[in-house]
């Protein structure tokens, strides 16, 4: 493949053609924040945390998959970009009713340690009809507790793509959506059996591990 020329936060970076901005930017060492984003799953773009600016474009591009091109000018750390990744993450935090305050796991979420790495306090919003979900246990591998689910897919796309098991999607709309399987069950060993590899994908504890098994 040709090489690509691009700068990053001021930096000339020579990157394969190809490659996503975020690609680029991690092999430069460059840090850009992710939460919907994993390696060895297919890009989404659902989550918005890793916007940056690029030049010439109308609106902030998402890293993970937007591929890089011939003199592509791109900034990770502008004070627009660090604006709305703050908007994101209080917004996120807002439809997110896990007890972070009181959870002793919350060092373990995602979410938590990028609304203190970009210094975002309790959300200003207010959610009319807050997104409560009872927890389920009844599957001997896996806790799920979807009223701290942010939708970022990641756990459907370990179980399509990873797990090959198609288990779980995303069903409803708006507001309402939410993960679920097949009709909306329960997440039980009827319907997920001897797996959990979604568990290690969960960015928030919405997934964790059954206390059966620890």
């Amino acid at each position: 493949m040709n090489d690509i020329n691009l700068i990053i936060d001021g930096t000339e970076v020579k990157s394969r053609a190809g490659m996503t901005i975020l690609q680029a930017a991690e092999q430069e060492g460059i840090k850009i924040p992710t939460l919907c984003h994993a390696t060895d799953l297919k890009p989404t773009g659902v989550c918005r945390i890793c916007l940056v600016e690029v030049g010439g474009a109308r609106t902030l591009m998402a890293a993970c998959h937007t591929p890089i091109f011939e003199g592509m000018v791109v900034q990770t750390r502008s004070q627009k970009v660090l604006e709305t990744r703050r908007a994101v993450v209080e917004l996120l935090l807002t439809a997110h009713t896990g007890a972070c305050v009181t959870d002793i796991n919350a060092k373990e979420c995602v979410l938590h340690k990028l609304a203190s790495d970009l210094e975002v306090g309790p959300p200003r919003f207010q959610v009319r009809e807050p997104r409560h979900f009872p927890s389920e246990d009844s599957n001997p591998y896996v806790q799920r507790d979807l009223s701290k689910c942010i939708l970022c897919r990641r756990c459907v796309g370990a179980c399509n793509e990873v797990a090959k098991q198609h288990i779980l999607s995303i069903g409803y709309r708006g507001f309402s959506s939410k993960v679920i399987t097949a009709f909306d069950g329960p997440l039980d060993k009827e319907v997920c059996k001897d797996c959990g590899i979604c568990v290690d994908y969960c960015p928030t504890g919405a997934l964790s591990k059954s206390a059966k098994i620890s």
